[in-house]
């Protein structure tokens, strides 16, 4: 009988970093031994030519080198990272192997879509009032053919009112009490949070959500819009943060690439996020909507375009979409004001967990798109009221924005529940010196991670 040597603290941390390759935007903080044996188990041909070059050898097995290998993890965008390192060894290895940089021309850009079935999808509804019936009938040609999750505001008392023919999972305060315990269910989901549930308990790759003020819009020829197929279209096709195209999305329908844009950029990476917008009533802030209260947006603009990377922008919860299983742990009901209300004009905290959800993206290397759909917003509340509960918050995002500007993961982090982590530490350590609040959101982001990773199916 042979016994097996254990392996090293080392090769376990290089198998996950193998595993996370992908996910990692760079490796220049790596100590110099610890790049080189990551760079030398991609390959068993690199082991050779480090022994033909008196390169120091990895202590990972060939066997090792040939799953890697074809694991495919030496690919155009790995070969970029170990090479923006500047280390000497690594650029002498990619020179002695005649390791090539490939550019694949896409002329015209592959337009096809990546296949997604209707029952990857989740539509989840906070509802925060008792009788659905005209909302759902509104919605009924284009819900119809998805699963539902409708989450019950834990302060509306009394069974929601929802028509028949649907597929609808209904969760009140009872089932969020028991997922979340009751002394947390009050705090991190009433009002416009309870959608929040819906998230956590899910079970599909895809969540698309939409406020309960909101009817499908039509477009500028009069035709109704599918708010979810475009939410589909935009997750399923490749975003391109790291250089703007001039014409916006160029995997939609009709456009492309526009000269000068890199070829080696071209693939994209994966969306994250669809942010979608609205006609009639604008999500203006309580200041503006006073100062304005004529104000609507009667504007269709029949465009989708890519946030770049590292720029900050105000996602919201009323006409959007997510992949749950990349992203979802970074969308969370964490920052709570004193006198929070219940309508669009008095809430924050879609606003601060989307700045969440943005920088998370970017550091995994994903992007967010917004544009279309639109959907139709209704009239819902009094901006003049909502302006002495939105006050404090108003101030507060003057402190947050620079932070999330200037907010850094480790390179271990390469999930959303990493990042959520570390970014919870960030929150209290420096804005929490300014605002107790931003303990209380540290606090509860840490919940939710726990939350997310135990929650059971209800």
């Amino acid at each position: 009988m042979t016994t097996q040597t254990p392996p090293s603290l080392l090769s376990l941390a290089i198998d996950s970093a193998l595993l996370n390759l992908s996910h990692i935007s760079d490796l220049s903080s790596l100590p110099d031994h610890i790049l080189l044996d990551l760079f030398l188990v991609l390959s068993t041909a690199c082991e050779l030519a480090a022994d033909q070059h008196g390169i120091c050898k990895s202590s990972v097995t060939k066997g090792d080198g040939h799953r890697t290998l074809r694991a495919g993890k030496l690919n155009e965008k790995i070969l970029k990272l170990f090479v923006a390192t500047g280390k000497e060894e690594i650029l002498f290895l990619v020179e002695a192997l005649n390791i090539q940089h490939i550019l694949t021309p896409v002329l015209p850009t592959n337009m096809s879509q990546a296949s997604v079935v209707d029952n990857e999808i989740d539509i989840v509804i906070g509802a925060l009032h008792s009788d659905l019936t005209s909302f759902m009938n509104e919605w009924r040609p284009v819900f119809s053919r998805f699963h539902l999750i409708i989450v019950q505001d834990p302060e509306l008392k009394g069974q929601l009112k929802i028509p028949d023919g649907f597929n609808v999972s209904v969760y009140s305060k009872p089932d969020i009490d028991r997922v979340a315990g009751s002394s947390y269910s009050q705090l991190l989901f009433s009002g416009y949070s309870c959608r929040y549930f819906g998230y956590l308990i899910s079970q599909k790759k895809y969540i698309i959500t939409f406020d309960d003020d909101c009817l499908p819009a039509k477009d500028e020829k009069g035709n109704l819009i599918d708010p979810v197929a475009q939410h589909i279209t935009n997750l399923a096709t490749p975003a391109t943060p790291f250089f703007f195209n001039t014409l916006y999305d160029p995997f939609r329908k009709g456009a492309d690439f526009v000269r000068g844009y890199p070829f080696s950029l071209r693939s994209g990476v994966a969306c994250a996020v669809s942010c979608g917008l609205w006609l009639n009533l604008a999500d203006y802030d309580a200041p503006t909507q006073a100062l304005r209260p004529g104000a609507r947006n009667n504007r269709y603009v029949d465009a989708v375009m890519t946030v770049p990377a590292r720029s900050m922008m105000p996602i919201s919860g009323i006409n959007m979409a997510f992949d749950r299983r990349v992203i979802g742990p970074a969308f969370f009901p964490g920052l709570r004001l004193a006198a929070k209300g219940k309508v669009r004009w008095e809430t924050m905290e879609d606003i601060f967990c989307g700045m969440c959800a943005k920088v998370i993206c970017d550091h995994l290397g994903m992007g967010v798109k917004t544009g279309l759909p639109y959907v139709w917003r209704k009239e819902r509340g009094d901006a003049i009221e909502s302006l002495r509960k939105e006050w404090e918050g108003v101030k507060l995002m003057e402190d947050v924005v620079p932070f999330f500007q200037s907010v850094k993961f480790s390179q271990t982090a390469v999930t959303a529940e990493d990042c959520m982590v570390e970014m919870a530490a960030a929150v209290k350590e420096q804005l929490g010196k300014s605002h107790n609040i931003f303990v209380s959101a540290a606090e509860a982001m840490l919940q939710w991670v726990s939350l997310w990773k135990n929650a059971p199916q209800v």
